[in-house]
This record gives C-alpha cells, sequence and structure tokens, in this order.
C-alpha cells in the first residue's frame, strides 16, 4: 500500500488502508508521497528531508494520484514536490530532499531515560479495555496494529483525561521482518510518525480524540532522516509540544533505537479546536 504503482512518466497511482473513519491517514500521504519521489531519483540518493502540508480530507475509498516534479537533480543532492489529488483537487502536497551518502562530523542529542518496551501494555491491549464501550471504527483507531506493534510508554484513559505534561512517548515496530530496501523502511516511519503527535498537544488540555465537540486535523508535517534505521526493530517516539494557540498545537519528535541512536527528527502542528 506504501508504495504507489508507476501510471506514467511521474505520475503514481495509490491505494488507501481503510481505518475504519472513511478519510486518509495522515501518515499514508506522507509515505506514499514519498515513496513517489523516491522512485524518481537516483539509487544512490535517500531522502533526508521532508515537509507536507494538508489541505483537504482524503476520500479513503478512492484512489489518490501523486504527481512528482523534479524541481532540482544535482551532484550530491536532488529536490522534489509531490501533488497528491483525488477528483482534480490537491488534498496534499510535500518537498523532499534527497542526498547521496557522504560522511562528516556527527553529534546528538542523548536518549532519554525512558521504559523500555518490554512489559508495556500495547495499544491492541490497552483499546480492549474499552471494548464494551467503543464502535470498531473507535476500537481500530486506538489500535492500528495488523502491521505495527505500538507501546505507548504513558497511555491515556480516553473517557476520563487528565491533565498531564505536553509529552508523548511511545515505542514502535513492526511485527514481521521486512524487506533489506532502506527505503521500505523510511516509508513506515513516515507512516507511523503522523499517529500521536497531536497527543502530546492535548495533554495539557486534559483532551483525547473521544473528548465531545473536539476537532482535530493534522495541518502540516515534517521529517528528518538522520541515520539508517529499520521498522523492524524497536524506535521510540519521544514527542512535546511547546506551545498551543490560535487553535493549533505545535509538536515535535525525536526516533531513538533501543541502543541510543537518533534516526529521525519530526514536526507536526494540528488543529485543535473544541466546538460547542
Amino acid at each position: 500500500m506504501l508504495e504507489p504503482e508507476l501510471v506514467k512518466t511521474d505520475q503514481f497511482r495509490g491505494i488507501s488502508l481503510d481505518l475504519g473513519f472513511g478519510y486518509v491517514f495522515g501518515g499514508q500521504l506522507v509515505a506514499q508521497a514519498l515513496a513517489a519521489a523516491e522512485q524518481t531519483v537516483q539509487v544512490d540518493q535517500a531522502a533526508h528531508s521532508v515537509h507536507g502540508h494538508f489541505l483537504r480530507p482524503g476520500n479513503a475509498c478512492e484512489p489518490i494520484i501523486y504527481q512528482v516534479d523534479r524541481i532540482r537533480d544535482g551532484k550530491r543532492f536532488a529536490t522534489r514536490r509531490v501533488d497528491a489529488t483525488q477528483d482534480g483537487r490537491t488534498i496534499f502536497t510535500m518537498t523532499a530532499s534527497f542526498q547521496s551518502e557522504e560522511t562528516g562530523f556527527e553529534h546528538q542529542s542523548p536518549k532519554p531515560r525512558i521504559p523500555g518496551p518490554g512489559g508495556l501494555l500495547s495499544q491492541a491491549e490497552i483499546a480492549g479495555q474499552y471494548k464494551d464501550s467503543l464502535p470498531e471504527a473507535g476500537l481500530w483507531h486506538l489500535s492500528f496494529e495488523r502491521a505495527i506493534e505500538i507501546r505507548p510508554v504513558d497511555p491515556v484513559d480516553i473517557f476520563h483525561p487528565q491533565a498531564k505534561p505536553a509529552l508523548s512517548r511511545v515505542w514502535y515496530r513492526a511485527l514481521d521482518k521486512l524487506s533489506e530496501r532502506p527505503a521500505v523502511h523510511r516509508y513506515l516511519l513516515a507512516y507511523i510518525s503522523d499517529m500521536h503527535m497531536q497527543s502530546a498537544a492535548m495533554q495539557p488540555h486534559a483532551l483525547t480524540w473521544n473528548t465531545s465537540g473536539l476537532q482535530t486535523s493534522s495541518l502540516d508535517h515534517a521529517i528528518w532522516f538522520h541515520r539508517p534505521l529499520r521498522i523492524d526493530e524497536w524506535l521510540l517516539h519521544v514527542m512535546d509540544s511547546p506551545s498551543a494557540s490560535g487553535a493549533r498545537g505545535l509538536t515535535r519528535g525525536q526516533f531513538f533505537t533501543q541502543d541510543g541512536r537518533l534516526v529521525a527528527s519530526t514536526m507536526q502542528e494540528g488543529l485543535m479546536r473544541l466546538r460547542p
């Protein structure tokens, strides 16, 4: 699903996985647009920077067309713009930069002292606690676990949330061994990076996606890939929200391996609007 098929030169068609709420999950758009762009650059060039804007809700029951614009091809770097459309309307736009491998100076932030995934409840197990209170679509929204195991470090009670610091920490791992192609792991990280980012911004206000009248939506999303990674090995996404204002919440994140390597950074601004 995450690798759209080639229709003609620089144009691709993607299908959606309907998660039960009818519209296209934002992480899917980021991942498919990245996959389309990556098919138009040199084999030795890998994505290092992705910036996307969500413009309209996508229909999960209709295909998505991804049109790639080859903005620049340099000796080391290549830049691509991707527009995702349905029924002739742009629903998502993204720019991505790719780079051939180089060596250089290195430093990174240290991995926070956070419990490992062992002993934590998975999101599917947490969702099971609400099986008598939520419709099936709500349970699927909580789990996402047909392909990826998710273990929140600080699970939130969606019916009785309490105000907490603007911090969310989640472990992720694909359930099965994946391809050796590094690009596949970047696509999946792009997919999962949209899963919990708004939670960090909602926590100081005791909000969850189940809060009556709350309207949430991703507005823009950015990823920087720093080092090689594997999604079939545990990755920790540490997210915090430095600001919420104007019905928007900003969240920044870092992906760490279990042994402490910083492999990617993320940023997202999302709509947080409470209607009467």
